[in-house]
């Protein structure tokens, strides 16, 4: 900000100086007049160097206020002289008083001599008095003090440090500083300190001492602790099984079976942490005291050493647990499995107790964090040896054993998802493992097996060969001795299989898993239709050479079916899944690929059988004269062969199978039949000889129906209709009007099986009877025959139509 200079009034210097002057004078003035501080007015008039301004100033202040003085004076003279006068008139009666006061004085001391001399006596003695008296409480302190001092010593001596130590902050709180001697005090100055650290010592000795004994017990501990899970989990099973069986007797309608489940009342009473195995002091059965854990903690408190006990006792806990985990590279895991998760569900069930019973000694925080460390640790363990392990048996005793584990820690609220969840990550490779032994078992069983029925001479064989698997064909007992419509093989793979779906449900129970029955439906699919169906192939294409070897293959297919039955129902019924929920829904017989190659292998056998009978069609003359009225050689010997088989059948195998495999049988005779006729052997052949093979087709299917007494009428009709080519073709040869055939209406209705071009060939080959050697000369002047016209006229119109 700019200023403008403007011209000022000159003015003179003296006129500066006088108003300076009336300043400070006015300023000096009212300081005297407040009673202010005149020492900042000295400092500036020395500063400035004129001082005698100052005292100018002050004379002429007191000048000023003399006339004010005289003022005052004269307004209170008179009074003054009036307060004179008083004075003087009180001085004579100052002197009686003084006079009266001495006269006083010396009476009194005449009196008070006495009793001044027995005051000095009674302070003397007051003073001895008070002497005695502190001398008395002095004794009384050293007194109680040596006394403490004795009962400590006695208490140090039967190890009862706790009162030991409260002896000692008596005596240091009450009598230290109250402490007449010298000596006993410095005594006791130097001996509490040493009591203490005594004290700290012994305990700490015996707190060491409990740690080591402690880490001895939790092995004990945690192994009892799973045991009682195991015998719970068992006494669990039992009481399904039993449910199980009312299951089945109230399935199978037994109404005059009454049953009930019970469960046993446990005698074992609670766990392991409760009362029976550890009480509030500590001791228990095994051991589990905790007395000294809780003395040593009680003691250090009481030495004002609480925290410093608490970070000790979580650092040494912390290296026991660490020094757990390592796992012993000279010994199996199998056989050190136990101790370890043993060794580690002690710990962990001691540290509940603590973390309840010791008043904030560890802090839950830190048990969950070493609990955290401890899963981990043993995932990583479980991982490690997971990975190695070739055997699934080894993996379910240690799957076993950890679920316990975890089952028994549960109890005591800690977490085991992560455990669970590294059972579950080696599901698959478990049943793999399981898989491969099964595939060698079940290859093994098969080999062993000598393919002849089962004889079993007791009930209770047939109980656990049989009835154990539910592949019983009636409800009623059979007689012993019994033969088995199947072989070995059966109740060997059964149980394999039973076995199977048992391990697959025990490595999948108590898993976390709680509807676990699609997994083990799933590798129990893998087993049937890879595993047992494979086998029972290779067996089938390599081993079977013999009739009655490929019917008792088929036979056991069958059994083997009602075996799937149960196989599927066992394995809800371990899993906990209800049968109305399991039997939901059709599924495929899984053995489908061997049942079917075993009845292929049993037809395919029966038709090689066929094929030798067939071969004495060879012997047939089919240009006879007469028609054979009993029918062909060949026939007769097949339907005995059949009759024979049947009958051997019927022990074994299931009349649909029967039936299945005698109607191929009979389609393949039908089909050689026509064959027969159709190929080159067969030059030619006559009317006569066509009516020996209707002889033949009616044997077969009065055969056929013969087997109406074992088979429906339904099926023998089926049976019967497996001759239907070879029927069909003698009827249209037989028949006086074979043109028909050309009919579609006739055709569709009559001889639908029949293939035009087969027809054509055979027809070429029939002769009539009147066609003999020299038969132009014979038959001359002879009618024409209309079936051999109309079977001309079929011929030529097939001939034109292929």
């Amino acid at each position: 900000m700019q200023t403008t200079s403007k011209p000022s009034r000159r003015k003179h210097p003296n006129d500066d100086d006088d108003s300076s002057e009336k300043l400070d004078l006015l300023l000096l003035s009212s300081a005297i007049c407040n009673n202010d501080d005149l020492g900042p007015f000295v400092r500036k008039a020395f500063t400035s160097g004129k001082p005698d301004t100052l005292l100018h100033h002050l004379r002429h202040f007191t000048r000023s206020k003399e006339s004010e003085i005289e003022e005052v004076c004269k307004a209170h003279y008179q009074d003054f002289i009036m307060a004179v006068d008083d004075l003087r008139s009180l001085l004579s009666d100052v002197d009686s008083l003084k006079t009266s006061l001495s006269s006083s004085n010396q009476t009194l001391q005449s009196v008070a001599t006495p009793l001044l001399t027995a005051l000095d006596e009674f302070v003397v003695a007051k003073t001895v008095s008070e002497n005695v008296r502190r001398a008395v409480d002095d004794v009384e302190v050293c007194v109680r003090a040596v006394e403490l001092c004795g009962r400590a010593n006695l208490y140090l001596s039967k190890d009862n440090f706790y009162m030991a130590l409260k002896c000692v902050d008596m005596i240091e709180r009450e009598y230290l500083v109250r402490m007449p001697s010298s000596t006993v005090r410095r005594m006791l100055e130097r001996s509490i300190p040493g009591v203490r650290g005594f004290v700290e010592r012994r305990i700490s000795k015996e707190f060491g001492d409990w740690l080591v004994e402690i880490r001895s017990v939790s092995r004990n501990l945690g192994q009892l602790a799973i045991g009682q899970a195991s015998a719970g989990r068992q006494r669990e099973e039992e009481l399904r099984i039993k449910q199980r069986q009312a299951e089945e007797q109230s399935r199978s309608s037994l109404r005059d079976c009454v049953y009930a489940l019970v469960e046993e009342e446990e005698s074992d009473g609670g766990g392991v942490g409760d009362d029976k195995y550890s009480n509030g002091a500590g001791s228990g059965l095994l051991g589990f005291d905790l007395t000294p854990l809780y003395r040593a903690s009680h003691i250090h408190e009481t030495l004002g050493l609480e925290n410093r006990f608490k970070q000790y006792y979580f650092e040494n806990r912390k290296l026991q647990l660490t020094s757990d985990f390592q796992v012993s590279s000279m010994t199996p895991f199998l056989e050190s499995h136990q101790t370890f998760f043993a060794q580690i569900a002690g710990f962990f069930i001691v540290e509940d107790r603590v973390l309840r019973t010791s008043g904030g000694l560890i802090s839950k925080l830190e048990v969950e964090n070493l609990w955290e460390t401890a899963v981990s640790k043993m995932c990583a363990v479980l991982e490690d040896q997971f990975s190695r392990m070739q055997t699934a048996n080894h993996l379910l005793l240690i799957k076993d054993y950890v679920s316990l584990l975890g089952v028994t820690l549960r109890r005591y609220g800690y977490p085991i998802d992560a455990l669970l969840d590294v059972l579950s990550k080696h599901r698959d490779k478990y049943h793999e493992l399981l898989l491969s032994d099964c595939r060698k078992l079940i290859g093994e069983a098969l080999a062993a097996d000598n393919f002849q029925q089962m004889l079993m001479r007791k009930e209770y064989e047939y109980d656990m060969n049989v009835l154990s698997f539910q592949i019983q064909t009636s409800e009623s007992m059979p007689a012993f001795p019994y033969a088995s419509p199947f072989s070995s093989m059966v109740p060997d793979c059964c149980r394999i299989i039973r076995s199977f779906i048992e391990d697959s449900v025990s490595f999948m129970s108590y898993g976390g898993q709680l509807d676990f029955y699609d997994v083990v439906k799933k590798y129990l699919d893998r087993l049937l239709n890879e595993v047992m169906d494979g086998a029972l192939m290779k067996l089938i294409d390599s081993s079977v050479n013999k009739v009655t070897q490929a019917m008792l293959v088929a036979a056991n297919m069958a059994v083997f079916e009602r075996a799937c039955d149960f196989f599927f129902r066992h394995a809800a019924q371990l899993s906990g899944i209800p049968l109305r929920m399991a039997e939901r829904g059709k599924r495929q017989y899984p053995l489908k690929n061997a049942r079917e190659a075993a009845e292929e292998m049993l037809s395919g056998m029966f038709k090689s059988e066929v094929n030798g009978f067939m071969l004495l069609m060879e012997n047939i003359n089919w240009l006879t004269d007469e028609p054979p009225p009993s029918g062909n050689e060949y026939v007769n010997e097949l339907i005995i062969y059949l009759e024979a088989m049947i009958s051997t059948a019927q022990q074994i195998l299931p009349e649909q199978l029967i039936k299945r495999v005698i109607q191929d049988v009979l389609s393949y005779t039908s089909e050689n039949i026509v064959k027969v006729l159709q190929g080159d052997s067969v030059k030619r052949f006559n009317v006569n000889a066509v009516m020996g093979i209707d002889v033949d087709i009616r044997l077969l299917e009065s055969f056929a129906e013969n087997q109406a007494n074992h088979l429906s009428d339904a099926d023998a009709n089926q049976l019967k209709s497996a001759l239907t080519e070879s029927r069909q073709l003698v009827n249209l040869l037989l028949s006086n009007h074979p043109e028909n055939f050309l009919n579609p209406v006739i055709r569709e209705r009559s001889y639908n099986t029949l293939d035009y071009r087969k027809v054509a060939t055979i027809s070429e080959k029939l002769r009539d009877p009147s066609e003999r050697m020299f038969g132009s000369f014979s038959g001359r002047g002879m009618k024409p025959n209309p079936k051999k016209k109309s079977l001309d006229a079929l011929i030529k119109r097939l001939k034109d139509a292929s």
